[in-house]
């Protein structure tokens, strides 16, 4: 006699954090994934953007949140930001934006707890196809996000806490903040990126002039003409060093009027950080930071999970892209291939081997 194999399993993680509302997966999503004949499970969720009973009218199960700890070693863990601080032995795959690869304060610690446990971290933002490309991001939102954000506080309309909203909510806010934006200018550095394109949609909305910088102006970078910029929308993934784009000697510069930087990018705690004046992450309780007092003032708002404040539009845009390469996961498609891979280099650069 013969038993079928089990069928594969993701359980979609309940987030930590509590101001993180978005889904890698929406209640459609998750059914298509389903019927695409993997199992998928639910872990309860309070903060989720969708709730439970969303999920459930879909025919999915939902489980107590934190059922990941004790799951089946071969279930696969989908979720999107950091996981708590235990257990020290991580031995499922994970799927989720790790920011374990460029340097980050903790990296080395989170990689050990997944050698420890034979576990793997399957990062999302190592998603690639063949010629390097992510294939699945939040970055549009994240720009879009970003942009806004900035706009409101060159507006002197920035308040906190931040909530999230909906996107028709954020618009209006931005259209009233252009009554007081009059010829302020905004520089959005990767502006042909998701993130950068997003960022000039939000600064369009609000009437500013965006000045759109990709690789080439960045490469031999003007100082002076980044200044000359009310804000400065920042959207470049830096992959190895190059020279930063904002420094102390940039504070009295000549011609000055930049006010407010917007680090969509948010790589504070990375040896990649291309904004060096600005070295910690800022939060929706408090989310504007002043680098500079004079001779001209400069905030920053340094947030890293800003497509949060739009959770719907972020939440779908994300489902679409990754509901289709999520099967390839268990058929050994080699976007996974490259994410595992990536893995496996990081912890060999620490002089770890995988399963011991």
């Amino acid at each position: 006699m013969t038993t079928n194999p089990p069928k594969p399993t993701i359980l979609l993680r309940a987030e930590e954090r509590p101001s993180e509302r978005r889904t890698p997966l929406t209640p459609e999503g998750a059914a298509e994934v389903e019927a695409a004949g993997i199992r998928v499970l639910v872990e309860s969720s309070t903060t989720r953007v969708y709730p439970d009973e969303e999920y459930r009218a879909q025919g999915l199960e939902v489980v107590p949140a934190r059922s990941w700890l004790d799951a089946d070693p071969d279930v696969v863990i989908l979720g999107i930001k950091e996981l708590p601080d235990g257990p020290a032995q991580l031995r499922h795959r994970h799927i989720y934006f790790g920011h374990a690869y460029k340097g980050q304060q903790g990296a080395p610690e989170l990689l050990r707890r997944f050698v420890a446990g034979g576990g793997e971290l399957l990062d999302l933002e190592y998603l690639v196809n063949e010629s390097g490309q992510r294939v699945v991001a939040f970055g549009y939102w994240a720009g879009f996000v970003g942009g806004a954000l900035g706009a409101l506080q060159l507006a002197g309309d920035l308040t906190a806490p931040l909530v999230p909203m909906s996107l028709d909510e954020l618009a209006g806010k931005l259209e009233d903040a252009g009554t007081r934006l009059t010829g302020a200018t905004a520089v959005v550095t990767g502006a042909f990126g998701r993130a950068g394109r997003g960022a000039t949609d939000a600064l369009v909305l609000a009437g500013v002039g965006v000045s759109r910088w990709d690789r080439d102006d960045t490469r031999d970078l003007d100082s002076d003409a980044l200044v000359a910029h009310d804000l400065l929308v920042h959207c470049v993934h830096a992959n190895v060093p190059q020279p930063p784009f904002l420094t102390e000697a940039d504070r009295t510069r000549p011609g000055r009027r930049l006010r407010v930087l917007a680090d969509v990018t948010a790589d504070v705690p990375s040896d990649l950080n291309l904004l060096p004046v600005s070295n910690r992450l800022t939060s929706w309780s408090e989310p504007v930071r002043r680098i500079w007092d004079d001779p001209v003032p400069l905030d920053a708002i340094v947030i890293d999970n800003l497509p949060s404040l739009l959770p719907q539009q972020a939440s779908q845009d994300f489902s679409s892209g990754l509901v289709p390469i999520l099967p390839g996961l268990f058929t050994g498609d080699p976007v996974w291939g490259r994410a595992a891979a990536t893995f496996h280099e990081a912890i060999t650069g620490l002089g770890l081997t995988a399963g011991v």
